[in-house]
C-alpha cells in the first residue's frame, strides 16, 4: 500500500511539529501580568495540541478549575503572571494524559522540590526530549503498512507508559498519605 503525496505532507508536518514546535523559555515568557483573555490567547504558543484546528481547548472556566483543584496558584486580582504561564504549560499537556487528581499529585510532587522556573526549566528540557525521540521514529516516505505498525507500537507505549505512571502517582500519593498519619 503506497502513502498518498497529502498523506505524506500530513506525516512530515507532524515530524515537523514534534521536531520544532516548543513552549517558549522561560525568560520569554511575558514578564508583564496578563489578563485571561489575554493568558488564553496567548497559551497556543506554548502548547501544541491548543489550536481550533486540534480540539483542544482552554477556557476561563478550565482555568477557574485549575484554580479550585489547587492545580494553579488564584490570580493577582484578576491578572496572571509568568508563573501562572508556566503551570498552565504543564498543565494543558498533563491533563490529556491524566486526571486533574493525578496532575495535582505530579505537579505537588514537582513544586515541593523546585520553584517555578526550574520546574518549566525541567518540563521543557523532558518535553523537548520526549518530542524529538518521537520524531525520530517518523521517518518521510514510509508506507502505510509502515505508519500503521508505527502508530500501533506508538499506542500501546503511551498505554504502557500510561498505566505506569498512574501506579507511580498512586505510590506517591500514598507515601504522601503516610507521611501526614
Amino acid at each position: 500500500m503506497k502513502m498518498s503525496k497529502i498523506s505524506t505532507e500530513i506525516v512530515d508536518n507532524i515530524k515537523e511539529i514534534l521536531e520544532q514546535r516548543r513552549p517558549e523559555t522561560w525568560e520569554h515568557i511575558p514578564d508583564i501580568d496578563l489578563y485571561m483573555d489575554q493568558v488564553i490567547g496567548y497559551m497556543p504558543r506554548q502548547h501544541i495540541g491548543l489550536s481550533m484546528e486540534d480540539g483542544e481547548t482552554l477556557t476561563p472556566a478550565m482555568i477557574n478549575n485549575y484554580i479550585k483543584e489547587g492545580l494553579l496558584p488564584r490570580a493577582n486580582g484578576k491578572r496572571y503572571n509568568r508563573d501562572h504561564i508556566g503551570y498552565l504549560t504543564a498543565i494543558c499537556l498533563l491533563k490529556q494524559i491524566l486526571s486533574v487528581g493525578e496532575t495535582g499529585i505530579l505537579l505537588k510532587n514537582q513544586m515541593d522540590h523546585r520553584d517555578v522556573p526550574d520546574f518549566y526549566q525541567n518540563y521543557c528540557t523532558t518535553l523537548d526530549r520526549e518530542f524529538s525521540e518521537t520524531a525520530d521514529k517518523i521517518k518521510s516516505k514510509m508506507s502505510g503498512e509502515e505508519l500503521a505498525q508505527l502508530a500501533l507500537e506508538m499506542a500501546i507505549s503511551s498505554y504502557a507508559q500510561k498505566l505506569a505512571c498512574e501506579k507511580i502517582l498512586q505510590a506517591i500519593s500514598g507515601e504522601e498519605d503516610e507521611a501526614k498519619a
